[in-house]
């Protein structure tokens, strides 16, 4: 039986984006389709799209009808007080909670946030600004257990929040100069990374010339991130880590 994932859409893609992939939920899919093989990917998951920001009272998947929620990024912020916010770090925490029949928890950006947030975890604005485009990670101990024994990997960013320190009963996955906490997993439970592996190279460069035009990025930041953009990364591998996770490998 394949598994039932809930996807949390936290946001909608940018304009460009959410044409081509029609919404969170759809950028998932491709994701994933490309990490099992796009014939295989209904034996493998069953996804579902929950927009959690403009409806949140009704939105939620019951938690006993899927296998997995996944809590995708946003351009808000995670430590921020907004209904819906604290909506999704109680559902979010209600997850984590549950011992008769686990719920596993994937949290991307945001999302990576938000579980950090309903762990106990810090999250606040990084002194140190914006991390975007292709960025490589150094893997720690756990990171390279996890992630087939490499010492680093490269994924998408697009962030200046992040999570202070490691929250409690989590091992630490990643790190960068910029960001201490790339991604964080309680084995069996949950399995987060601030980057986005859902990224492709047209998502991220609309992104950057969004974020330039509207005054958001300097221009050392928006061309240090278009030159990034064409590098390799492991988006895909990443995905096919998360499919290991929630199948219990």
């Amino acid at each position: 039986m394949p598994l039932r994932l809930a996807i949390l859409e936290a946001d909608t893609p940018v304009p460009a984006a959410n044409e081509r992939y029609k919404g969170y939920l759809g950028v998932f899919r491709h994701l994933f389709a490309r990490a099992v093989a796009p014939a295989a990917l209904e034996s493998v998951l069953t996804l579902t799209g929950h927009d959690v920001v403009h409806n949140p009272s009704s939105a939620y998947p019951d938690l006993d009808e899927v296998d997995a929620i996944l809590i995708t990024g946003s351009k808000y912020n995670a430590f921020d007080n907004d209904d819906w916010i604290v909506t999704l770090v109680e559902y979010v925490r209600k997850a984590l909670l549950r011992q008769d029949r686990p719920v596993k928890v994937v949290g991307v950006c945001f999302g990576h946030q938000i579980v950090a947030r309903a762990l106990g975890a810090l999250v606040a604005r990084n002194d140190k600004g914006w991390e975007v485009s292709v960025v490589e990670t150094t893997l720690t101990e756990k990171g390279k257990e996890l992630f087939g024994g490499r010492e680093t990997l490269k994924i998408q960013q697009m962030h200046r929040d992040q999570v202070f320190g490691v929250p409690p009963g989590a091992e630490l996955l990643a790190s960068t100069e910029k960001c201490g906490n790339q991604g964080f997993i309680i084995p069996g439970r949950v399995i987060t990374v601030q980057g986005h592996p859902e990224f492709t190279e047209d998502i991220m460069d609309e992104l950057l010339e969004l974020r330039h035009q509207s005054g958001l990025f300097t221009d050392e930041l928006y061309q240090s991130g278009k030159t990034r953009n064409g590098d390799h990364h492991d988006g895909v591998f990443v995905a096919q880590v998360f499919v290991k996770f929630l199948q219990g490998q």
